[in-house]
């Protein structure tokens, strides 16, 4: 696995695996991105999917999904984890939903594979930019709107989002509905729509967001546990396995 140098809301990454890659798992993030070898199948929205060489694979955020080989060979990809809410600040809109999770669409291999070339170079922040607005107008052409709410309250979700972010430990239901003035029921729906997931998954990647950074920096696991608000290094283990389908022993290993 090799990553490309970090860039806010963005995540490149190529890998090459044999067998079964990821146990089934769903993250707060679209994952986009395209087959460069052999066959990469998976099961998403209940069924089996496989992604050749040169297709496009889209994962909308928060959907399960599972990774593996179909052949013998194994398979090679490049992706891209985009943060929901850059997406949606790009469209000014409720956030697209692509049905089909493996396309030809020209527009948006075009807009993929150009935004993962070059994974050794950092982003410039005109780069970056230029990177979200090409795939979220791909993603709006061959998509369609995924929210419920026809016009999510921006400032409400804008709030409890920063809120969350400035807050790793336990969060209420009451502290959102005081930060927002909105009814936490309420607030699920606009903060999915524009983000694509819930407030307390939102909160839970944020934390795995942490732990990652000290596995690869050489941190113990039950100290990245205790450092990221989980409550032992078995809490961070069930939810890093459901967030990402391995274990942080695993990434660990791959990110060294």
């Amino acid at each position: 696995m090799r990553a490309a140098p970090p860039s806010d809301g963005l995540e490149r990454i190529e890998a090459n695996f044999a067998g079964r890659g990821f146990d089934p798992h769903r993250h707060d993030t679209y994952a986009i991105g395209y087959t460069i070898a052999g066959v990469q199948a998976f099961r998403y929205r209940g069924a089996g999917r496989q992604c050749l060489p040169g297709e496009v694979f889209v994962l909308h955020p928060d959907e399960t999904h599972d990774g593996r080989a179909g052949t013998q060979a194994g398979f090679r990809y490049r992706i891209l984890y985009i943060a929901p809410r850059l997406i949606g600040a790009a469209l000014d809109a409720p956030l697209p939903f692509v049905r089909d999770p493996v396309s030809s669409d020209g527009r948006l291999a075009r807009a993929v594979k150009s935004a993962l070339a070059d994974l050794a170079v950092p982003l410039e922040e005109l780069r970056r930019d230029q990177i979200i607005g090409e795939i979220a107008d791909a993603l709006a052409a061959s998509g369609s709107g995924a929210g419920p709410v026809p016009t999510p309250d921006l400032r409400a979700v804008s709030q409890a989002r920063e809120f969350l972010d400035a807050h790793r430990g336990t969060v209420t239901s009451a502290a959102l509905e005081a930060v927002t003035g909105m009814s936490r029921y309420a607030l699920a729906r606009h903060f999915r729509a524009c983000l694509g997931t819930s407030p307390y998954r939102y909160l839970v990647m944020r934390r795995l967001d942490r732990a990652r950074a000290f596995i690869r920096a050489g941190t113990p696991l039950v100290d990245a546990a205790l450092r990221c608000g989980f409550a032992d290094q078995s809490h961070m283990t069930r939810q890093f396995r459901q967030a990402y389908g391995l274990s942080p022993g695993r990434f660990a290993a791959l990110a060294a």
